[in-house]
């Protein structure tokens, strides 16, 4: 640049003005082709979610909780007073009647094989990736990025193999199996996905997020491992994520934020959720005492993190004040001050582990019922699907026409581990009908009204 610089005033004394002339647009032309390369290589920086699609089971696999507790007691596998600790569980839980159970629970016997189990993740999968690409027109041999996640259910070959050799999806592609990572697994999968997209140029990234319960129920008499036989129920979603900078103009979602933490070095959070065997050998997942202190410091850490990149200098200020006024002054007893996060985000979308620790999220928060609602109907209408549930929850402010243009959604996900994760979606465009959204028949007769249950006698506050 400097040589250029210095010879620029000899070349123009010594050329004619046509010589000039052309000189100048060459280099005028190089410009722009150098400022258009660096504007699209930052653009395509940017990651849209395209679509996403949420499996509907068939209505033959809807369950009521009475329905139930009946095949739990035909089964005869539980003694009376576990299936009314379980009844009772599933009473508090927030859990509606409507929610659907995989098919091997609903025959006279439960006997469950591999088989079974890969029928219902199979169901979950193939419905929502079938429903992702055809609502997109994208094609399967044009995505270069697969994420698969299932906790429990990990068979050989594994999943993301089975949606390779199920949809033929490209040699190249690049393919991850994520297992035994609980109901945070989906958001990590954005995360994972994330950096990948922005070392991949012009990709298509594919997320399908799934559970399987068909052989996981636990028949025994350990009351911590009876708690999933009352909230977990069949589901499953596929994520389209794209950083091709042509497909801001038809993407739902642009990723603004992806939060991810974890208190496994904790014991105390790493034995919080447990799957081992009982005294009599019988297999099944322990969620004990601990849980909301695992849910507590695990949570903390994470929005203290997303409150940093989120929340406007205003909010960080009061809580640095309210911070140093309880830690110089403790004999004031100064009540915690908790950001105000309904300015930086229109809709709030946590996990439905239960109805408990939704109430417990909401106080904490200062969200209002409207905010929680979609969690709430989701939980009631569909149980915890696990790492599927948000998706379901997107799915219902979208069915309620809630999603306008700019609006900022918080999608999170905590489980064991013990794991929490955020993720921020700016909206690109008002959200319109969908014909293929699980809620769209059926979202007029929502929200319903819900029994309430005792609140958890435990509360959390973020953290500095």
């Amino acid at each position: 640049m400097f040589i250029f610089i210095t010879y620029l005033p000899q070349f123009l004394i010594h050329h004619d003005s046509n010589t000039i002339i052309i000189f100048l647009t060459l280099i005028i032309t190089c410009f722009l082709l150098l400022l258009y390369i660096f504007i699209m290589n930052k653009a395509s920086c940017k990651i849209y979610m395209i679509d996403f699609a949420c499996y509907k089971p068939p209505v033959s696999q809807q369950c009521s909780k009475e329905f139930a507790i009946k095949q739990a007691r035909t089964n005869g596998f539980f003694s009376e007073e576990t299936l009314a600790f379980i009844e009772k569980n599933m009473d508090k839980s927030g859990l509606g009647d409507s929610a659907y159970l995989a098919e091997v629970f609903l025959g006279k016997t439960y006997n469950p094989s591999i088989r079974d189990s890969r029928r219902e993740v199979e169901m979950a999968v193939f419905g929502s990736i079938d429903t992702i690409l055809a609502k997109t027109g994208v094609r399967s041999h044009d995505i270069g990025i697969l994420i698969a996640n299932c906790c429990i259910y990990n068979t050989v070959p594994s999943l993301s193999t089975i949606i390779v050799n199920r949809y033929k999806l490209p040699e190249n592609v690049i393919n991850y199996n994520l297992v035994g990572m609980g109901c945070s697994a989906g958001l990590l999968a954005i995360g994972l996905a994330k950096q990948l997209l922005q070392v991949h140029r012009n990709s298509y990234a594919l997320i399908v997020s799934t559970e399987s319960i068909t052989e996981n129920c636990y028949p025994g008499k350990d009351r911590s491992k009876s708690l999933i036989n009352a909230l977990f129920r069949v589901g499953g979603a596929a994520i389209l994520l794209s950083n091709r900078p042509s497909d801001h103009r038809i993407a739902k979602y642009r990723l603004l934020h992806a939060v991810h933490t974890t208190t496994a070095s904790s014991d105390r959070c790493y034995n919080s959720i447990l799957r081992e065997e009982d005294k009599e050998g019988i297999v099944g997942i322990n969620i004990n005492k601990d849980l909301l202190f695992a849910a507590i410091a695990t949570i903390r850490p994470n929005l203290t993190t997303l409150g940093r990149l989120i929340l406007p200098v205003t909010e960080k200020l009061r809580y640095l004040i309210n911070y140093i006024g309880r830690k110089q002054f403790p004999t004031l007893k100064i009540q915690p001050y908790v950001p105000n996060y309904t300015k930086v985000v229109d809709h709030f979308l946590p996990h439905v582990g239960g109805k408990p620790v939704l109430n417990e999220l909401q106080k904490t928060l200062g969200f209002t019922d409207t905010v929680m609602e979609a969690s709430r109907m989701t939980l009631y209408r569909f149980g915890n699907t696990s790492s599927s549930s948000i998706w379901y929850e997107l799915a219902y402010v979208e069915a309620k026409g809630r999603v306008k243009k700019y609006d900022r959604v918080w999608q999170m996900a905590f489980g064991s581990g013990f794991k929490c994760c955020s993720v921020i979606w700016s909206a690109m465009k008002t959200v319109d009908h969908d014909d293929k959204n699980p809620w769209t028949d059926e979202i007029d007769g929502f929200p319903v009204i819900l029994q309430d249950c005792p609140p958890v006698p435990i509360s959390f506050e973020p953290s500095q």
